[in-house]
């Protein structure tokens, strides 16, 4: 295992344990299938503040964050081949149409704009889920999508692509009624 996916499943083993909190893994929605198992856990703004407040992140920062809606997915290709995670694939929609995903570019765009610390900028982005990543058989994986914070279920469709060329019959799970976590 690679440097950069080792760092990759401590963090998302660290965020699974630091904010597990309010939410309940157990209960949140997951999918598991022979090849693949996949999880969602909602987090609350008060998770997502304790977690970057306790990495020196400034208040502008985290009320920024905190207006999002941030979900902790977790991923294991349970299969003997290659399954990709490739987020431009997934599809994230409410009642009222389509939700465009915040991506990489963006959050960059945003933490320049306000002139966020460079390390404070790599924290965040080592917790987003990766934007492509090929999954050799029996690895892990996991990180944060952020959306736009509503009050309506979220529908989450997530398409994986296998086989070491993108060229085997992809996986398609669709997540329902996903809802942003709110604050008790």
């Amino acid at each position: 295992m690679s440097l950069h996916k080792l760092i990759y499943l401590s963090l998302a083993i660290f965020l699974s344990i630091t904010l597990a909190g309010v939410s309940n893994a157990a209960t949140a929605p997951q999918y598991d299938s022979p090849e693949l198992a996949v999880g969602l856990i909602p987090r609350t703004p008060q998770q997502i503040a304790a977690f970057y407040e306790a990495r020196g992140f400034n208040k502008p920062m985290i009320k920024k964050l905190k207006q999002q809606c941030f979900i902790t997915v977790w991923i294991h290709n349970k299969s003997s081949r290659v399954i990709w995670l490739d987020l431009a694939q997934w599809r994230f929609s409410n009642a009222d149409g389509v939700i465009t995903r915040p991506d990489r570019r963006y959050w960059k765009a945003v933490w320049n704009e306000m002139q966020i610390p460079l390390a404070h900028q790599s924290t965040f982005r080592w917790t987003l889920l990766p934007e492509s990543l090929d999954f050799q058989p029996d690895e892990r994986e996991g990180g944060n999508i952020v959306l736009p914070r509503n009050d309506k279920p979220l529908m989450i469709q997530a398409t994986f692509p296998t086989g070491a060329d993108k060229s085997g019959m992809p996986i398609t799970i669709n997540f329902n009624s996903i809802q942003c976590a709110k604050d008790p």
